[in-house]
């Protein structure tokens, strides 16, 4: 079963009196535990296809299933409830809350979230420490490490709720080439170990050469899906 399905999906914006169609007829689907990126200009469509997968927005028309849920129907209280338990994300900008260390920020989703014991909140969180390589620094503040470093924190957040899906926008746009591919490397091992599914809106060609299927997003429309081996 797949773990992504869209059918017609559209999501049109206004902008004062105009218009915008952001999607038009969008159809695809998406295997779980796969790698995929969404490629395209700016103003194809990306972050909102995006947005929309993740819950934090609605399609106009069309419908959207995650994990056999129909997302487009949900409400602003059950898409919340629904990203909380099966989403997790990574920013370009890593959103990490300054006034937490590196340890509260990747523990931040399991105390907003999900009612977990503190014993294995502990745990889950140092586990993924040691696998980005930030174990060491879980005491430190987002101030007092690199970017590269924040976007290694940003990643173990995401993956703390142990999420089916996780959606990244453009996360190695701030990163070098090396500290690039480690995340990249990272995101992968995860995906061949917890099973989680990986869906980037991306211009990096390091995360497109990477990607199992690569879909090409052109004024809102799906103009190709190219399949890599990988």
């Amino acid at each position: 079963m797949s773990l992504i399905t869209a059918h017609d999906l559209s999501k049109t914006y206004l902008k004062g009196e105009t218009k915008v169609e952001a999607l038009k007829g969008l159809s695809f689907e998406i295997e779980p535990a796969s790698f995929v990126s969404f490629v395209g200009p700016s103003g194809s469509g990306k972050t909102t296809l995006l947005n929309l997968i993740g819950c934090l927005d609605k399609p106009t028309s069309g419908v959207l299933r995650v994990d056999d849920t129909d997302v487009s129907s949900l409400n602003t209280r059950p898409a919340a409830a629904f990203r909380g338990r099966k989403i997790g994300f990574i920013f370009q900008d890593f959103n990490l809350i300054p006034v937490l260390t590196v340890y509260e920020n990747v523990g931040y989703p399991l105390l907003m979230v999900q009612n977990t014991p503190s014993r294995e909140r502990k745990k889950r969180i140092l586990s993924l420490l040691e696998a980005v390589g930030m174990a060491e620094k879980k005491n430190k503040y987002p101030d007092q490490i690199s970017g590269g470093q924040k976007q290694r924190v940003a990643v173990a957040r995401a993956l703390v709720t142990n999420p089916k899906l996780v959606l990244a926008d453009e996360p190695t746009a701030n990163l070098d080439h090396k500290t690039a591919y480690m995340v990249i490397d990272i995101m992968k091992k995860m995906k061949n170990e917890l099973g989680t599914t990986f869906i980037f809106s991306t211009h990096d060609q390091k995360i497109v050469g990477e990607a199992e299927t690569i879909y090409t997003l052109e004024d809102g429309e799906l103009a190709g899906r190219e399949v890599n081996n990988v």
